[in-house]
């Protein structure tokens, strides 16, 4: 819901079903639509002269929250696939024995050619840069471009696996078949037979995640921090176990909320026990780091914040998670900005479980200042939006928006730009911070003019120039206004609303609301599966539709011809965006693997919709021969045609979502995301053009600190899948194979469960 994505901006060789055939190597036996290629784009992330202005106890604490979050970011692997952790354990062997160079030589001994093992480089820097092997951005699996017998030699050849023949060989034997499957269910992230997924036993269907879903709102319980098991019990019923993420996993603990909620519960019908202690080995070092961060806190709200993460990691809570954020919120202005837990839910396929991310930034003051006035005109702006008041929050809770250099982002990828925290409750009461991370957007969005798709000639030149600065006013937009607009109607457990029933009125239909949010629901839990992507697309909308503004435009110091470029090429890229989304449809399931880029397609549908000749998706052939498109948008309709037609789409967008209207959201929503052959536009043709001429997402290394003496020193490395590989082998230097024995035990566990489902609570590492 908080995260803003960038778009892919390096190229990746795709074809339609039948080109691949032709176009694939026998040697590889790879299909291209699967595979990281050798020449992906490789950014390093450069936090240098930020880190250099920290003084020594700002290092410090930036060094201990940083691993906090490395460690907690290995919980992800366990979040992902069976195989991840496995794949990660055995890459770590290799490349703790032998640097790259060193690989390289024993690559080329046991036959490997040179694109080989660049390409063996190019998978491993993936798994690094995605924690797991599913891409973080679409949700698809990347396997090695090369042979698995070919693999097979280079993994027992290696020094590893002459020191260790056991764990080597062992390690092989898990992963390797899985590292090169392609079996339909793995191919995608998904439930039940529509993927793959760890958030859910492999026996757990959608049905059973809506029952789950049901039982934990029963109990004012949060998804965000569980997994859920299906087992049978003794008369052959299906039973289900809530884990929860903890330390702890003895269900006696004086003075825990969390105690009360560990029992069995029968719960229409079925039994369901609440456990915890998911990922504990891994939950403890990153308290034992966030310990150590609390002697170097700037102020009393940090170390409160970091009590009440450590609370909540150590019991379970997600209630000590929102205190532990509430004092974050508090927290106006720090040079080092964190955020730790379990944040994000766009990969659960049910879209309520969150994935574990921690991040450390320090602010960039310049360009801070840029969104402090944007946040200072945040409550006129808010007017502008199109719907009435009774729909906006009954106080805007002024936030904190800076920009921020990444010194550590851990997680399955990293954003452009953040709003968090994401619960409900805290958003309405007490406000939220945004974030727009720079030095990722600096890399990120380097485009070269001759890898520009679906753009006509005279626009390239245009859209390479203002680009940047386009985002940049997007993504201000996007978290500010987007994300932390808008007002939920909610019913509390004691009936009491958030708003008078008699006054307030549905302004598409003229009537009084007639539904709301009841006690224990929130956003995700109701709208589910779409609420991530509906969300997205909401504060995409808001960004174009505000861009407009003459406020925006002199906040960001654009104005004249150049404000009208800024204008123009931010709805071209979103057209454009909308496009390219086509790549995260799945026809065969009828289904969207990326809620930023079904929200862009959303919104390109509306704007085609539009009509007049505001937008057109035209069908050509490129210079090559093949396929080709061109997205055209009418720059001179933007305000007279585009703004009413988003404006129309928008006020929808919010009634819906403040009235809790489950069954429209559902239908609009859904309707707008539709892929179909219909004319004129012919989607799913043009998904075959797409993924023809498709780009593969950089891959961005980081940086480490570590500890001399006293000192915190910042390590930095090459941009390349060599450097990338680097950073994460000299990233756990002091429990690397302990670390790996906790993820190949913790994941044995899950898979011993999945093979024997006979009971509520499955044995754990």
């Amino acid at each position: 819901m908080a995260r803003e994505g960038y778009g892919p901006t390096a190229p990746f060789r795709d074809e339609s079903p039948e080109a691949r055939k032709s176009w694939a190597s026998k040697d590889t036996m790879a299909d291209p639509q699967y595979i990281l290629p050798n020449d992906i784009g490789v950014a390093s992330l450069d936090c240098r002269e930020a880190f250099g202005l920290l003084s020594p106890t700002e290092r410090l604490y930036a060094h201990h929250l940083s691993r906090a979050a490395w460690y907690g970011g290995l919980v992800v692997l366990l979040q992902t696939s069976p195989e991840a952790p496995h794949i990660y354990a055995l890459l770590s062997r290799l490349f703790r024995a032998q640097d790259p160079e060193q690989l390289k030589e024993c690559a080329l001994k046991e036959g490997l050619t040179e694109d080989e093992y660049q390409a063996f480089l190019v998978y491993t820097a993936g798994i690094y840069a995605n924690m797991g092997n599913y891409k973080s951005f679409g949700d698809t699996k990347f396997v090695p471009n090369l042979p698995k017998e070919k693999l097979e030699r280079l993994v027992l050849g290696s020094r590893a696996a002459q020191e260790h023949p056991e764990e080597v060989g062992g390690l092989w034997q898990v992963c390797g078949d899985l590292m090169f499957s392609l079996e339909p269910q793995q191919r995608h992230l998904g439930l039940g037979n529509e993927g793959t997924t760890t958030y859910f036993s492999e026996n757990c269907t959608l049905e059973d995640a809506k029952l789950a879903q049901s039982f934990l709102d029963s109990q004012n319980l949060s998804a965000y921090n569980t997994r859920l098991f299906k087992g049978v019990d003794a008369d052959g019923k299906p039973c289900f176990e809530v884990r929860l993420a903890s330390i702890l996993r003895e269900e006696t603990t004086p003075d825990s909320d969390m105690t009360p909620k560990l029992k069995s519960y029968e719960f229409e019908g079925c039994q369901f026990q609440v456990t915890r202690g998911d990922y504990s080995p891994l939950l403890q070092k990153v308290v034992q780091h966030l310990e150590k961060a609390k002697a170097y806190a700037a102020n009393g709200l940090q170390e409160h914040m970091l009590s009440q993460y450590i609370e909540s990691f150590t019991q379970g809570s997600i209630d000590a998670h929102k205190k532990g954020s509430r004092y974050w919120i508090q927290d106006k202005g720090p040079i080092v900005e964190s955020y730790i837990g379990f944040i994000e839910s766009y990969r659960d396929p049910f879209g309520s479980r969150g994935e574990f991310e921690g991040f450390v930034a320090v602010v960039n003051k310049s360009m801070s200042a840029k969104f402090e006035r944007l946040v200072e005109s945040a409550e006129q702006l808010l007017k502008e939006l199109p719907w009435p008041p009774a729909f906006e929050k009954d106080k805007f809770l002024t936030p904190d928006f800076t920009s921020l250099d990444v010194l550590t982002f851990a997680g399955s990828g990293i954003p452009a730009g953040i709003n968090i925290p994401n619960y409900d409750d805290l958003r309405q009461k007490d406000g939220f911070k945004n974030v727009s991370l720079g030095n990722v957007l600096a890399v990120a969005y380097a485009t070269q003019r001759e890898k520009l798709t679906f753009l006509e000639e005279e626009d390239k030149d245009l859209y390479i120039r203002w680009k940047g600065p386009s985002f940049e006013v997007q993504v201000g937009l996007h978290e500010l206004l987007g994300h932390g607009s808008g007002k939920l109607f909610v019913q509390d457990e004691k009936g009491a609303f958030n708003f008078d029933q008699n006054t307030v009125i549905n302004p598409e239909t003229g009537e009084q609301i007639r539904s709301w949010y009841r006690s224990g629901e929130t956003w995700d839990s109701k709208f589910s599966t779409i609420a991530s992507s509906y969300e997205e697309c909401r504060a995409e909308s808001v960004g174009l539709y505000l861009c407009l503004h003459p406020r925006v435009l002199e906040i960001f110091g654009l104005d004249g011809p150049e404000a009208e470029d800024v204008v123009y090429v931010n709805w071209l890229n979103m057209v454009r965006a909308g496009l390219l989304g086509l790549e995260f449809y799945t026809p065969e399931t009828s289904s969207w693997r990326q809620a930023h880029m079904q929200a862009r397609f959303v919104i390109l549908r509306v704007l085609l919709e539009a009509g007049e000749g505001l937008v057109t998706v035209v069908p050509t052939t490129g210079s090559d021969g093949r396929p080709d498109a061109r997205v055209r948008l009418d720059r001179h309709k933007i305000r007279s045609v585009g703004k009413p037609a988003l404006e129309r789409f928008l006020r929808r967008l919010q009634v819906l979502k403040s009235t809790g209207d489950v069954a429209a959201g559902r239908a609009l929503y859904q309707g707008y995301s539709a892929v179909t052959d219909a004319a004129p536009e012919n989607f799913l043709a043009l998904r075959e053009t797409v993924l023809l001429r498709k780009e593969a997402r950089k891959l961005i290394v980081q940086p480490n600190t570590c500890l001399e003496g006293s000192q915190v020193q910042l390590l930095e490395y090459d941009a390349s899948a060599a450097g990338l590989i680097r950073s994460f082998s000299e990233r756990f230097p002091e429990d690397g194979p302990l670390l790996e024995d906790v993820l190949t035990g913790l994941a044995k566990a899950d898979a011993h469960f999945w093979r024997n489902p006979t009971v509520v609570a499955a044995p754990r590492a």
